[in-house]
């Protein structure tokens, strides 16, 4: 009998669905891991089948497939978690192995822990199941050797497949068959409990992780770091919903690509060992393999950054930051799309004496109808617009909008809820120009992604509600933000993100219950521009952190003790915190008269103390920065020999126009700097 070597796995089959619950639906479904299940190395505790009935001996459930053919139970080992994989390939299965010892290796470890014959198994193909009994096993060939079991089982796809067919192709195959087709028949005594989870083991590596060309790649003993860690982790990833479903197609595609790629490079090499030497049709052959051998490279390369789980975030936003915009249609015209679930009488009619229909004497504008905003957004072309009718949508998916429209729910945020499940997946990726937002609710449930991000061109959000998951809005640098009557709450991170040489202009908005309200993005790098940034009549409240915070590096806090060393013209360029500086000594930003101004208004008024306060310390510590920046840039170019600085170079800086916003109850302020 097997000794218990076996980590303390369950591995997951695709075939067989979780249990309890309905029967599964077919045998490649895969599941996401549930809380931890048992095996080697578990408590003593039993575990029960799918009709709860406790099974002693054993410590797997059971379930029956479904199907016209009655087959007998087999063991459920669908759940498994990530760690429990990794500890079993880690410590018992691969260890420290090449990648050419693969083999070799698992065959060791069945050795230790599989059942060698007396076990019935269903021989499970895309074409059929049928039921065996296994007489040997063929460790080296990772076989058994089976025989049809009595009474004879078998399910098939093909009604002319009969008992003689099946006879004849087991005597084809010499009555051995891959381990890894094999769903092993569950008994309750626990003998064969080893073997059910061994040959999940080898099934799911062989389906999951191993790939055709990882025996030719450098022959190191990292193979389980290099190869095995990462593409586990990027598995359990998917299964989660944690990588944005475009970089799962384009995984999925860029491997079928690269095992066709591979299969051709492998039949032309076959071809190139049966030719003569130095004819011409090898030479020929020797070009095509080194141009698919190059192919093949780049597209491993491409798998390997996905694989990679720092890379793939970086490689996804290159994705989305780069989608490219359909532009006007070719005939020139514009099209409104309708989004409802539902469309009555009523709403019609409404729709076409509000929206659709409120010039006569305007030409005839064509109208389409859909039943979810993600697929009117992916019909539009530049200059379209979407209207969304009152209900509530859910979507599986981005919404990239990378043309010019119209997005404006009929009626209030709170009657037009968009909500995003995946937890991949952006909300929505802006690329366009000139993109308008309205009148719509957008929420979040457990994502690992933003809500709303802004890579560049503009995008104007007006009274809307973003219930976000993790970080709120992000406006990318050289994108162009603006935010007014809006409600935005629940980041775990910053309401929103404030990139260096983005243009930010937030108005009348609420920005609370988030970790951070607003987080300004280091711009003091000579390869940064300053960002543009105006908050009027905001109100910021409730955040865990601070209302506003602003990131910079550790080395400013000691640039501007040396500040003080400074030449006459360079502390004309200095702001005066006490909001009394003389008009000889201000920066030149015009813009700061309109904070100036806005100031003394709020000092007149004793009730609002607080929020002058905040307002006030925000422009300072923005001035003082921008300001700081300017000075740097001077001696840049003092450096390179250039005394004298033309005013166009140093006019980028910040325009700041912060005027009314109120800052209440935020944890730690209302305004605060990170250092790093």
């Amino acid at each position: 009998m097997a000794d218990g070597v076996l980590a303390g796995v369950w591995l997951g089959s695709e075939a067989m669905a979780p249990c309890p619950g309905p029967e599964p639906s077919g045998w490649g479904a895969e599941e996401e891991p549930a809380p931890l299940e048992k095996g080697f190395f578990q408590d003593e505790d039993s575990y029960s089948d799918c009709s709860n009935h406790d099974k002693p001996g054993t410590g797997l459930q059971s379930f029956v497939p479904e199907g016209k053919t009655h087959f007998p139970e087999m063991f459920q080992t669908s759940h498994l978690l990530f760690y429990e994989r990794f500890r079993a390939y880690q410590d018992y299965i691969l260890a420290d192995c090449k990648a050419s010892e693969v083999r070799e290796f698992t065959a060791e470890f069945l050795e230790k822990v599989l059942e060698p014959s007396g076990w019935r198994a269903v021989w499970h193909t895309s074409v059929f199941e049928v039921l065996v009994e296994v007489t040997d096993v063929d460790f080296a060939a990772l076989k058994a050797v089976v025989r049809l079991a009595d009474p004879y089982l078998c399910e098939s796809q093909v009604s002319t497949f009969t008992l003689e067919c099946m006879k004849e192709l087991l005597e084809l195959k010499e009555h051995r068959l891959p381990l890894q087709e094999l769903w092993v028949v569950f008994d309750d005594s626990g003998v064969f409990d080893q073997t059910a989870l061994a040959i999940e083991h080898v099934r799911f590596f062989y389906q999951n992780i191993w790939r055709s060309w990882d025996e030719e790649e450098e022959d190191e003993y990292d193979y389980f770091v290099r190869c095995v860690e990462p593409r586990l982790r990027l598995h359990y990833d998917i299964l989660e919903d944690r990588v944005p479903s475009g970089l799962i197609v384009d995984y999925h595609n860029l491997l079928s690509q690269c095992e066709e790629s591979y299969r051709k490079f492998l039949n032309l090499r076959s071809s190139l060992s049966h030719c003569d030497s130095d004819s011409e049709q090898e030479n020929i052959s020797m070009v095509e393999g080194l141009k698919l051998y190059s192919e093949i490279e780049q597209l491993k390369q491409k798998l390997k950054l996905i694989e990679n789980p720092l890379l793939r975030y970086v490689f996804g936003y290159q994705k989305n930051s780069n989608i490219q915009a359909k532009g006007i249609r070719p005939n020139g015209q514009k099209i409104t799309h309708v989004v409802a679930s539902t469309m009555m009488t009523g709403l019609l009619w409404s729709l076409l004496r509000d929206r659709l229909c409120q010039e006569p004497c305007k030409e005839e504008t064509e109208i389409q109808f859909h039943g979810d905003p993600l697929s009117a957004i992916n019909a539009c072309y530049e200059g379209d617009t979407v209207i969304v009718c009152p209900g509530r949508y859910v979507v599986h998916g981005t919404f990239s909008i990378a043309d010019s429209i119209e997005l404006e729910g009929y009626g209030l945020p709170d009657d037009i809820v968009i909500e995003k499940r995946g937890k991949g997946d952006t909300f929505v990726d802006c690329t366009g120009a000139d993109i308008k937002i309205s009148s719509i609710k957008f929420v979040q449930h457990d994502a690992v992604e933003g809500i709303l991000i802004i890579h560049h061109g503009k995008t104007t959000l007006e009274n809307c509600v973003l219930q976000c998951e993790t970080t709120g809005v992000t406006v990318r640098t050289s994108a162009e933000f603006l935010m007014k009557n809006s409600d935005l709450y629940g980041a775990k991170g910053a309401g929103i993100e404030i990139y260096p040489g983005s243009k930010c202009t937030l108005s009348d908005n609420g920005i609370h219950h988030c970790k951070e309200g607003i987080l300004i993005k280091d711009f003091l790098d000579e390869h940064y521009d300053i960002p543009r940034i105006s908050m009027v009549n905001n109100v910021i409240h409730n955040n865990e952190g601070y209302g506003v915070v602003l990131v910079k590096p550790t080395i400013f806090s000691d640039l501007q003790e040396s500040a003080q060393d400074e030449t006459e013209e360079n502390r004309a360029l200095k702001i005066q915190t006490s909001g009394e500086a003389d008009a000889a000594e201000r920066v030149d930003l015009e813009e700061l008269i309109q904070c100036a101004t806005g100031r003394t208004e709020l000092y007149a008024r004793s009730d609002l103390s607080e929020q002058v306060e905040g307002n006030c310390e925000i422009v300072n510590e923005l001035v003082a920065a921008s300001t700081q920046k300017g000075q740097m840039k001077r001696k840049r170019l003092s450096e390179l020999g250039i005394t004298q600085a033309d005013d166009n170079l140093m006019s980028q800086e910040m325009f700041v126009s912060i005027v009314g916003n109120q800052f209440k109850w935020n944890g730690k302020g209302s305004f605060g700097t990170f250092l790093f």
